[in-house]
């Protein structure tokens, strides 16, 4: 018997893939003049707003016990405020693309822990997959693997360091937990307005003095864009997918994500295409089949 093809995950993934790759260019376009704990912050305040107008609309608008809002405050912390905010913090003093190329490391680092907790068994063909489409990213970038080494980046790489910490304990804490919560609008909800408190105190602790008159309205486009569809959007999409996927094939899209980064990068900013890209494309698309191929 045919299995049926599933739409619906084929579409989350799709999002994932396909919008997380314009937050890098969105994020630097926020922090151009808006201190970024502040662009994190009101990027969750809006998107908890439109979770609770749609919730209440659909009257599921609900608490659930003290056990459930330690689990969401428990993800907020770990994949919206260390892993979103702290990813937007860097922008600030690293470009775009070097972030992109250090997120990559999310699969690498993802499917180690996976395989660390038995959450997945270990597989020289999905560690060679991961392998192979990493060292497609390195190929992108490098003629800018230089730039790790230099100081006036070593503050942005240490928030990178934090957030691929709390991105991957996240994905982990959600697979393992997915059967306790079957409510992914209501469980965001909880935890993108946490975050926005919690984003907000680091805003006011570590942003020292800002004027909202220098705020530019591309910056809060951004933002808007951010908080609609990089965090609403996507993060529906990616708690779906991952209750039906493993963590590893989820994470492995942030290769995705750094080719559209690219492509912005040339679209918008006339940067050039080499032949040095389309190879790494190459090398990027057969490391994502060898690690997600199954034998039927």
């Amino acid at each position: 018997m045919t299995q049926k093809t599933d739409l619906k995950l084929i579409g989350a993934l799709l999002v994932v893939a396909i919008v997380w790759g314009t937050t890098y260019l969105s994020i630097r376009v926020a922090v151009e003049t808006i201190p970024a704990w502040f662009v994190a912050a009101m990027r969750q305040t809006m998107a908890s707003l439109i979770l609770m107008v749609i919730l209440s609309y659909r009257k599921e608008l609900a608490w659930k016990g003290w056990a459930y809002l330690r689990r969401q405050i428990m993800l907020s912390t770990l994949m919206v405020v260390m892993a979103n905010g702290m990813v937007t913090v860097a922008e600030e003093t690293i470009p775009s693309g070097l972030t992109s190329l250090l997120n990559s490391l999310n699969p690498l680092v993802v499917f180690l822990a996976c395989v660390a907790v038995g959450l997945q068994k270990p597989s020289w063909k999905g560690f060679l997959g991961v392998v192979i489409a990493f060292l497609g990213v390195v190929f992108i970038f490098r003629d800018g693997i230089s730039e790790l080494l230099d100081p006036n980046y070593k503050t942005g790489i240490m928030f990178l360091c934090f957030a691929i910490s709390g991105w991957t304990i996240g994905t982990i804490y959600t697979k393992k937990n997915s059967h306790k919560s079957d409510h992914i609008l209501l469980d965001l909800f909880y935890q993108f307005a946490f975050s926005a408190i919690a984003q907000f105190a680091l805003a006011f602790l570590f942003s020292g003095p800002t004027s909202v008159s220098n705020w530019s309205f591309h910056s809060l486009m951004a933002v808007a864009y951010l908080a609609i569809f990089g965090s609403v959007f996507t993060f529906f999409c990616y708690h779906y997918a991952l209750k039906r996927v493993s963590p590893t094939e989820v994470s492995i899209l942030t290769y995705f994500n750094t080719v559209i980064a690219l492509f912005l990068g040339w679209l918008i900013l006339d940067e050039v295409i080499t032949v040095d890209i389309i190879i790494a494309t190459i090398l990027i698309i057969a490391g994502v089949f060898i690690t997600n191929y199954r034998r039927k």
